[in-house]
């Protein structure tokens, strides 16, 4: 445990949610499998950059979202615990549901007003079906989804950028876009190491931020350009 003058830095608590649209449309050309494949592949990176920062205790969750919306992985586990079960699809894109729901778990309690800045993935391949606007509001109206790093994948040519954009709610910060499997596993892998060392990292504590981010975000990835003749979404 690192020390400092009065006694130990003590580890400082930082949620990672991801919330994963298993709409039907999810099922179209091997979507949601690419997904299962592309977190399942990222995770013992994850587990590495966790583990080589002792000042973060990173729990992880899952929601998923499709008529209605419901815990996948309920409980904040440590990432060192955490294994990933497989989504499956049904149903259409309740996505103002799956928002209202994590605001619900980003209170104070049971967030605690000395974690770390939450980061909130949301990946999805079409447009709510529900009140998005609603369910946005509400999610910034806690302190710490307003405080949260939210980043959002596109998967395919049909997502709703500009609602994935206003999830974001930074114009410097644009949606991930995955047109085709390995650009997918690319983003997750980014999301999951890079973007989690920023917001786990003492330096998400100093002067000097990026105006609107409570933590610094990495440069994303550069991919092929739209129509690459890899695309299959």
């Amino acid at each position: 445990m690192a020390k400092r003058p009065g006694g130990e830095l003590a580890t400082r608590p930082l949620h990672f949610i991801w919330i994963a649209d298993c709409s039907g449309s999810m099922a179209v050309e091997g979507k949601i499998q690419q997904l299962n494949f592309a977190i399942r592949d990222a995770l013992p990176h994850m587990q590495k950059v966790a583990d080589e920062n002792p000042n973060a205790e990173v729990l992880v969750r899952v929601l998923k979202f499709s008529s209605g919306a419901q815990w996948h992985v309920s409980q904040p586990t440590p990432v060192a615990d955490f294994k990933w079960t497989d989504l499956q699809t049904e149903g259409v894109t309740d996505l103002g549901r799956a928002l209202a729901m994590v605001a619900e778990q980003l209170r104070i309690p049971p967030m605690s007003d000395r974690a770390l800045p939450p980061v909130l993935v949301l990946i999805s391949d079409g447009q709510p079906t529900d009140d998005f606007n609603k369910g946005l509001q509400t999610l910034l109206n806690e302190p710490w989804g307003k405080k949260a790093v939210r980043i959002a994948i596109a998967i395919g040519e049909d997502a709703d950028t500009e609602v994935l954009q206003k999830f974001i709610g930074h114009p410097e910060l644009k949606p991930l876009q995955a047109n085709n499997p390995e650009t997918l596993v690319r983003h997750i892998k980014w999301v999951s190491t890079a973007v989690l060392k920023s917001a786990s990292s003492p330096a998400s504590q100093a002067a000097g931020v990026t105006p609107g981010f409570n933590v610094p975000i990495p440069t994303p990835p550069v991919v092929a350009g739209p129509n690459s003749a890899d695309d299959v979404w």
